[in-house]
């Protein structure tokens, strides 16, 4: 399999308007560890020896992504880890990531290419790195090659930026058009949160149309959602048309998930059941997507955003609340 090249120095950056920026100017892979600590970002080796960045917050949150795929694998407030990787997934660069925020792009799901397309198996490169006010950002790079370019014979460029917070993770995924001709794609976040899959739940999609792939995945059954809270009961792989920007997943572990976006019109819930009997109980996928095409002209660009944000689920708060009022008695 073909690869991009990696990318381990970062450009000399320009000065930034954003108030109390520290910026990481261009420097050697081998100087990046002890350069970049204060800032909340470290280059390191992950599994399998694949590059890693790890990003810290000044609030002690924190956050672990692979350039290959450029994906996101942990997103720890406390001692917590909100995301989930498979047990059967794979750091040998040759295989996408299974877990964490893979990208699916230019395509989601079956299509003329691979499955979701080329983005999740290929190797992203650094391009930027500051801190805002204590929250490390990172973003990354992936353009066309001859890899990309036998399945996708466009030239574009994929800008992914990552931003910790304390309680949040927010990321940007800009699109541009560098070729001469326009080019359409599809795209999504196929994210994997850790979750007791029996007490999960998700609020905010009543009223969108649905496409249930749930029996027939290549003949998905139309419909409209009903429910205010829609579970995991089964077998779980149903498309969400003209999706809330805000959704909300209690993942059933004592937290709730607010997921908020611009410019992801769409949301896809999943999970494999017993076709995954190893590890189905332990996460569910709540994913922004873009299902229908966007049709990108030269020198155009795509941007959509994404805001993770944990609190405490209603019942955890309600027991705290129990808990304090009788050692107040």
């Amino acid at each position: 399999m073909g690869a991009i090249s990696m990318t381990w120095s970062l450009p000399t950056l320009t000065s930034s308007k954003l108030p109390r920026v520290n910026r990481y100017s261009g420097m050697a892979f081998a100087t990046v560890n002890k350069d970049t600590a204060t800032l909340g970002v470290k280059v390191t080796e992950g599994l399998g020896k694949l590059p890693k960045v790890v990003l810290t917050s000044s609030h002690g949150s924190e956050a672990e992504l692979y350039l290959y795929g450029g994906c996101v694998t942990s997103w720890k407030v406390g001692s917590k880890d909100l995301l989930f990787v498979r047990p059967d997934a794979v750091f040998n660069g040759q295989k996408p990531i299974s877990g964490g925020i893979p990208h699916c792009f230019p395509q989601f799901g079956p299509g003329p290419m691979q499955q979701h397309g080329f983005a999740r198996n290929s190797d992203w490169s650094i391009v930027d790195s500051e801190s805002v006010d204590g929250s490390p950002v990172i973003t990354l790079e992936l353009k066309d090659s001859p890899y990309s370019r036998a399945m996708w014979d466009y030239s574009f460029q994929a800008l992914y930026k990552i931003t910790l917070d304390k309680n949040t993770l927010s990321t940007e995924l800009k699109i541009t058009n560098t070729d001469k001709k326009p080019f359409s794609f599809t795209t999504a976040l196929h994210t994997y949160f850790s979750a007791a899959v029996s007490g999960a739940s998700v609020r905010g999609l009543k009223g969108c149309k649905t496409l249930n792939k749930d029996p027939d995945p290549k003949n998905p059954i139309e419909g409209k959602e009903e429910r205010d809270v829609v579970t995991y009961p089964g077998f779980v792989d149903c498309v969400y048309l003209g999706a809330s920007n805000e959704l909300y997943l209690d993942n059933g572990l004592g937290d709730v998930i607010c997921i908020k976006n611009t410019n992801w019109p769409d949301a896809v819930l999943w999970n494999p059941h017993l076709t995954m009997e190893a590890c189905y109980k332990d996460f569910v996928c709540v994913e922004n997507a873009q299902i229908g095409n966007v049709d990108l002209e030269p020198e155009k660009s795509w941007v959509a955003t994404q805001q993770l944000s944990v609190g405490k689920s209603i019942v955890v708060m309600h027991d705290e609340i129990g808990s304090l009022q009788k050692n107040a008695t």
